[in-house]
């Protein structure tokens, strides 16, 4: 998997000194530049010294937590993306953390993949990809999805799509021009699924935004690797 940028500095912010430091290895070796923090005070502290190109942060935290510092850090305008992490899953923690201002949202425990595959796409929307920022909305050929509704359209016409198949597809959207495995595809969807059942999923999208899906022009495969998505 290519990284988006070799110099991107990432600030993780978490009271787990063993997670903080097995992150920022990891993260390193994939290519970022990485700083750590164990509290929100110390985080506030580097975000006044560094400029950052994206906060990964603890939601339980001791003293300030990481809703609260997301929050307090969206009250003053700033704009760097932020990625959630926690132990609680609920629907309600995740929804009260976007509503802070959270871009991102990854429940503990997870794959360091999986982690590095939300940062990928994250970096790429707020880097400049060919997303309308306002209505986050990307062309497919004749096609337009919107991200946001996770729905699909050709002209006036929409396309119906299965919640599997537009979950499917805007993890692929999010990751354009990079290609996913199977195994990527799994664990980013959260599917009780096989490599087959991929392969089955992708093949239903291909007849829907395809002119000929046996030689697909947008969705492809890559050989011995998984699945790219082109927008021409």
């Amino acid at each position: 998997m290519k990284n988006i940028h070799p110099l991107n500095h990432l600030l993780i912010v978490d009271d787990d000194l063993r997670l903080c430091q097995l992150l920022s290895h990891f993260l390193k070796e994939s290519g970022f530049e990485v700083s750590t923090a164990n509290s929100a005070l110390e985080a506030r502290e580097l975000l006044k010294a560094f400029k950052f190109d994206l906060v990964v942060l603890d939601v339980m935290m001791p003293g300030e937590t990481g809703l609260e510092l997301t929050k307090s850090l969206r009250d003053h305008a700033f704009l760097t993306p932020i990625l959630l992490l926690s132990a609680r899953g609920e629907i309600e923690n995740r929804i009260q953390g976007f509503e802070f201002g959270a871009d991102e949202y990854l429940p503990k425990p997870f794959e360091p993949k999986e982690l590095l595959l939300r940062i990928q796409a994250i970096l790429r929307r707020s880097q400049g990809n060919p997303l309308s920022p306002n209505k986050r909305e990307l062309q497919i050929g004749p096609f337009h999805f919107d991200l946001q509704k996770e729905t699909l359209r050709r002209g006036d016409c929409t396309i119906p799509l299965t919640t599997t198949e537009a979950t499917l597809l805007k993890i692929l959207v999010e990751n354009l021009g990079t290609y996913l495995s199977r195994e990527d595809l799994i664990s980013l969807t959260h599917l009780d699924a096989s490599s087959r059942t991929i392969d089955v999923q992708i093949t239903r999208l291909r007849k829907k935004i395809e002119t000929d899906p046996k030689r697909p022009k947008y969705l492809q495969t890559v050989r011995n690797k998984g699945y790219i998505l082109w927008n021409h």
